[in-house]
């Protein structure tokens, strides 16, 4: 794995390297924001997962999270944070981010964090295959959509939704693998994120927002909120 790490607290960063050198992680450090966004841009196909503290010197972590998902949006980025502002939070995952750990954090958690999303974008490579229209391949198939966890690959009215994020393909299998069933926030937390979650169900919401936004991309809404409830998919409406 090939890691950037974006820490302008040089205690944290050495005490994380050490950790990172037991994994056998291939771990690179910027200490601050305008260094972590030319770092990237210099090698951006090449970096596996990025961790991104919020208060950053020159560029915050907030701008620095936009500027990388202009440059890949489906890079796994993990959000530091010392602000305990559930509002903060959600706006990381809104710019970008795919989870965040709030500081202080213990390094073991932060391990687990990012080998649990990296496990769920090493896939993510396959999907730049050429798309294929072998309904046999696909996991989820409904009138209007298809869906394959192999190649990552998901389709409305036979048009690709393109640029998902680990967690956005997995929110969206979830909800697809059972049409018209509703979930809750939790239950969604749960489900999605797969290790005991601490984070605000806010967090839901704004993967939801985003989810949705590359989906009207190519296509009708596919993903209804049930009000005081949760979420459902439901394709039945999504005529040609």
């Amino acid at each position: 794995m090939k890691l950037l790490m974006v820490e302008d607290n040089k205690s944290v960063s050495e005490m994380m390297a050490m950790f990172f050198k037991k994994e056998n992680w291939d771990a690179h450090f910027a200490y601050d924001g305008e260094e972590a966004v030319q770092m990237f841009q210099d090698d951006v196909n090449d970096w596996d997962i990025v961790t991104l503290d919020l208060n950053l010197p020159k560029m915050d972590g907030m701008q620095v999270a936009a500027e990388l998902r202009k440059m890949s949006p489906t890079v796994p980025i993990i959000m530091l944070t010392a602000r305990d502002s559930e509002s903060d939070q959600v706006l990381g995952l809104e710019m970008g981010a795919d989870d965040y750990v709030t500081k202080p954090f213990s390094p073991i958690t932060l391990i687990a964090r990012i080998k649990a999303l990296y496990r769920r974008s090493e896939l993510n490579t396959i999907g730049t295959q050429a798309p294929s229209n072998d309904d046999n391949q696909f996991d989820v198939i409904t009138d209007h959509f298809k869906l394959n966890t192999k190649t990552r690959e998901v389709y409305l009215n036979d048009l690709q939704v393109q640029d998902l994020t680990p967690k956005e393909f997995d929110l969206l299998k979830t909800l697809a693998q059972k049409p018209r069933q509703v979930f809750s926030r939790e239950q969604l937390l749960q489900l999605v994120w797969d290790y005991e979650y601490y984070g605000d169900e806010r967090t839901v919401d704004a993967h939801i927002k985003k989810l949705r936004q590359k989906i009207e991309k190519v296509g009708p809404q596919v993903i209804q909120t049930v009000w005081g409830v949760g979420y459902k998919f439901d394709d039945s409406g999504a005529t040609k």
